[in-house]
């Protein structure tokens, strides 16, 4: 029976009235009969003072007694809990200590990060599956020297492939330094992409070591998971063998929003130079470059942006002729990564160096976007004498040029991202479910592109492609894209038809699934 304090206080409190209420006596007992009195006799012995106790009394004590063990249980049972909270605070006092870490998974990928953010890790990857269709591609190589046909038939593979199988590492430690590792496993071979430490201590700039894109062409420096097409346009036919990766230093400022600028010093690539060719036994020093790009947006806004760039690079050759691929200068344009059709394949001989001047100009208007691009390169060449002819047919220097328009429209009406000078993919407002409804995002992109690496006697070849892609993004992971692409107004290219002629065009259809975290 439970019984409350002010009850016990009560019961105590009668209970002492009662006893001191209780009168004492002495008691007798008889030696020979055994008979208890109350009064001395003869015979009789004292026993002792005995006091009466009332039956209150009893209660209350034996109360008291019940309610001591069970204050002893309630003692004991506060006695676990206060252990149990004392090893939840603890627990949580780990939780919360500097070095704990906190690990996610979501749309970015696998992500560890310590309380204190000093110190990151983040896994992620990339995958391009492709699957390619080529039609008017009956062609014949065309000899170099004479113009004519060689016999050697060329046509492109059909099939499919990896375009892209990438994982990427980024990490960080004690806030300020952070690094980035790319390894792509396409072609059944590794290849390594980009692998830079970044320092971001600084108020004004970022500076960054390693292998990284250089700072040219907002085409280029999109990542492959945004572009709005399976692949680049012709004008990469000039920007991807001098400003593609190479390993370098840059600084990127941290301007105020609408600005952007960035510039570096680099080398030639990560990949392994020649080891075969004529020009190997003269190899020497490795080549180098600067360049720069600045952009500026006098309006960004969420889904209102308007963007222009422009952008400048010098490379000098290593001594063996190679640039920044480690190769020499060649210019080459394949119907799709795994097609092996060339139709543009020309190689600059006798390079001093590499000048280039990059315009652009973009802009974004909610579910609508546009953009131009133009490069102009100047090759000049080593001075052999007057009217010596390099082995590639020209005997001056080279002004090249490429570029490309193209337009988008998110028919589901999202709009693309933009941040410092570079534009992302659409981010689908409704992600696909047939549980729930959402049927993702949808994009409708064209865009037309031409080269002309024609100059003098170097006939590098001219043409000019269009482009058109229906982009569906299922949700921020998982996109499906199918291009057609479509060559024409060729001449000087690499292959004829079988009779001779230059070709008519060119068609390529590619479909892929992307996944990218």
């Amino acid at each position: 029976m439970k019984i409350s304090k002010l009850t016990l206080a009560i019961a105590t409190v009668l209970g002492a009235g009662a006893t001191s209420g209780a009168f004492a006596m002495d008691l007798y007992v008889d030696t020979k009969t055994k008979q208890i009195y109350a009064e001395p006799g003869h015979g009789r012995e004292l026993m002792g003072s005995f006091e009466k106790v009332d039956k209150a009394a009893k209660t209350v004590d034996r109360e008291q007694k019940l309610d001591q063990a069970e204050i002893k249980a309630i003692r004991e049972d506060l006695a676990l809990k206060e252990n149990s909270i004392k090893a939840l605070q603890e627990h949580a006092d780990a939780d919360s200590a500097a070095d704990s870490v906190n690990v996610k998974l979501d749309n970015k990928g696998l992500n560890f990060e310590t309380k204190d953010k000093n110190f990151k890790f983040k896994l992620g990857g990339r995958i391009h599956a492709d699957a390619n269709y080529s039609g008017n591609d009956n062609f014949v190589a065309r000899n170099p020297v004479t113009g004519l046909p060689n016999g050697t038939h060329h046509e492109a593979n059909d099939g499919t492939e990896f375009r892209r199988a990438r994982i990427d590492f980024n990490g960080t430690f004690y806030k300020d330094w952070s690094f980035k590792t790319v390894a792509d496993f396409a072609d059944d071979n590794v290849r390594m992409k980009d692998v830079f430490i970044q320092y971001s201590g600084l108020e004004y700039a970022n500076i960054f070591a390693g292998q990284m894109k250089q700072n040219f062409s907002r085409e280029l420096q999109e990542s492959s998971n945004d572009m709005m097409f399976t692949e680049r346009s012709l004008m990469n036919v000039l920007n991807a063998p001098v400003v593609d990766r190479a390993i370098g230093l840059n600084f990127e400022s941290k301007a105020p929003k609408h600005w952007m600028a960035e510039a570096g010093i680099f080398g030639n690539s990560i990949t392994p130079a020649r080891t075969t060719g004529t020009e190997v036994a003269n190899a020497g020093d490795e080549g180098w470059a600067v360049n720069g790009r600045a952009t500026y947006a006098p309006i960004e806004e969420k889904g209102k942006v308007v963007h222009l760039g422009i952008a400048g690079n010098y490379r000098k050759p290593d001594d063996s002729g190679d640039v920044a691929s480690s190769r020499a200068l060649r210019f080459e344009y394949e119907t799709n990564h795994m097609s092996n059709l060339l139709l543009l394949d020309k190689t600059a001989q006798d390079v001093d160096n590499i000048k280039m001047l990059g315009l652009e100009a973009a802009g974004l208007y909610g579910p609508f976007s546009a953009g131009a691009e133009y490069t102009r390169m100047w090759v000049d060449r080593k001075q052999k004498g007057t009217g010596v002819v390099a082995a590639d047919g020209g005997s001056s220097n080279l002004e090249l040029d490429g570029w490309y328009v193209d337009a988008g429209w998110t028919i589901t009406g999202e709009s693309r991202k933009y941040k410092a000078g570079r534009f992302f993919k659409v981010e689908p407002a409704k992600k696909f479910s047939l549980k729930n409804g959402g049927w993702g995002a949808w994009e409708l992109a064209t865009r037309y592109s031409a080269v002309d690496l024609n100059d003098g006697g170097f006939r590098g070849g001219e043409m000019s492609a269009v482009t058109v892609a229906l982009n569906w993004y299922l949700n921020n992971n998982i996109r499906l894209m199918a291009d057609y692409n479509r060559a024409f107004s060729m001449n000087n290219t690499a292959v004829v038809t079988p009779t001779g002629a230059d070709p008519d065009n060119n068609d390529t259809f590619t479909v892929r699934a992307q996944l990218a975290y």
